[in-house]
């Protein structure tokens, strides 16, 4: 099954984007607009690697190694079941960071990275960002 994927915040989804997923060791602590639509387990990232504090590279590192222990198939298979259970809708999948603030990144930026390595399909992000620097001229 073709499965369609984007990332966003919890705060910026809105139900026209998609089937609002999961991708957070803990749910968000307030009350949500929309219902979530399911929990992507395997890219969720552990409690342990969350704790860890990491820097970004070291971070994505130790992530990218959960993923590929999973595995792209057994990813694809959660992702694929998820998308059934939404009508085929595209999955949009929520944490809380924002991006769109100087040094904020996140592990959807990671996954949608990954995925892209791994599949060529790309993960695209729905919510605010930097704005891309300016093309150089030189």
């Amino acid at each position: 099954m073709q499965v369609q994927l984007a990332t966003c915040t919890y705060q910026e989804f809105t139900p026209p984007m998609g089937a609002p997923i999961r991708t957070t060791a803990g749910a968000p602590r307030w009350p949500l607009s929309y219902q979530l639509a399911g929990h992507a387990r395997l890219v969720t990232p552990t409690r342990e690697l969350l704790a860890a504090n990491l820097p970004e590279d070291a971070y994505e590192f130790t992530y990218r190694r959960i993923l590929n222990g999973h595995g792209i198939d057994r990813i694809h298979a959660e992702l694929a079941t998820l998308a059934a259970r939404t009508g085929g809708a595209r999955l949009v999948l929520l944490c809380f960071d924002k991006l769109d603030k100087p040094g904020n990144w996140c592990h959807r930026t990671h996954l949608a990275r990954w995925y892209l390595e791994q599949t060529g399909e790309e993960v695209p992000e729905l919510g605010a960002t930097l704005p891309a620097p300016p093309p150089s001229l030189f």
